[in-house]
């Protein structure tokens, strides 16, 4: 505004004499107004630096409140997450899978159970769902039991209650591991298509009854239960038997089978102290000894399973006319 008038005067000055004259005798006029000008240029630039310092000082308080905010809902996350040793459902299990792999970077996630379904089936529907990120590894291993051996648990139940191998169940369950295994699989050619990261899957099987689950998430997370449900019920391979056969129903043969997917878990994590650590470290000692004494698994057929029958008589065929 000062600078405006300073303007008008001189302006006038040019067209009006004694304004003029004025301003001539005025000697050290000049000056003065070099002087207020200056004042006026360095009251702005004052101004400035402040208004600078201020946005300074206000991003400096926005980061530090995003810094506190960040704190607070680490601290609420780890707040809501089970603590060392506390017995969670499945479900939770499968959030914290979710939770890994969508975070990218390195992922190695480890089962070992009775036909990995509780593994398999949630961790085909996360891998479908994750954003694109090229530079995401995961690593799934499972280990399982070894189903082309004869095994009396899971078994038949003769009518005294003695357990016996099924091989007829044994290959539905071999059938089973190789759904989970191949539509694991399924998703590396999907993943590396979509751009979603990188995936690797690796299935292996030992001679041993499923007792116990085991699930690891990158070495420092273990989720840990047993198969606490015994199933009993009837066998259906002996009853299509029976009902190839003529006469009277022969077989009162049931199915022991262990139930699991709804299983509590016992979930233990490096920050839950000492006497954490030490188990995470000897269930990855369990692990890691069984996993390097199994082998991968056995092809199976589309047949496989089947029950086995006897091959129908060959037909009687006329005698030729040459015959002697």
């Amino acid at each position: 505004m000062f600078l405006v008038a300073v303007f008008v005067v001189g302006l006038v000055a040019q067209f009006v004499k004694p304004v003029g004259d004025a301003l001539a005798d005025k000697v050290y006029l000049g000056g003065a107004l070099l002087t207020v000008v200056g004042y006026v240029l360095y009251a702005e630039v004052q101004r400035l630096n402040a208004a600078h310092t201020g946005r300074a000082q206000t991003e400096e308080a926005l980061d530090t409140v995003v810094r506190r905010l960040d704190a607070e809902v680490q601290r609420l996350g780890a707040m809501m997450r089970p603590r060392a040793g506390e017995v969670v459902t499945p479900r939770e299990l499968e959030r914290e899978f979710q939770q890994a792999v969508e975070a990218g970077g390195e992922v190695r996630l480890t089962a070992m159970g009775f036909t990995g379904e509780t593994f398999a089936t949630p961790l085909k529907n996360i891998l479908q769902g994750l954003a694109r990120d090229p530079l995401r590894n995961v690593n799934l291993r499972v280990l399982v039991p070894d189903f082309t051996r004869p095994i009396e648990v899971p078994g038949q139940v003769d009518p005294e209650g003695k357990v016996s191998d099924a091989p007829e169940f044994r290959a539905h369950l071999r059938r089973q591991i190789a759904e989970y295994e191949s539509s694991l699989k399924h998703q590396i050619g999907r993943m590396a298509v979509a751009q979603r990261g990188t995936l690797t899957v690796e299935f292996r099987v030992l001679h041993m009854s499923p007792w116990l689950k085991l699930y690891f998430i990158n070495n420092d997370v273990v989720y840990e239960g047993i198969y606490d449900k015994i199933d009993l019920r009837p066998d259906p391979w002996a009853a299509e038997a029976d009902a190839d056969r003529s006469g009277p129903h022969t077989s009162d043969g049931r199915l022991l089978d262990l139930i699991g997917y709804d299983s509590l878990l016992t979930r233990w994590s490096m920050d839950g102290g000492e006497s954490a650590r030490k188990v995470i470290a000897r269930r990855r000692d369990l692990f890691e000894t069984l996993w390097k004494a199994a082998r991968a698994p056995a092809r199976v057929s589309r047949a496989e399973g089947e029950p086995v029958r006897a091959p129908a008589p060959a037909p009687l065929l006329p005698a030729r006319p040459d015959a002697p």
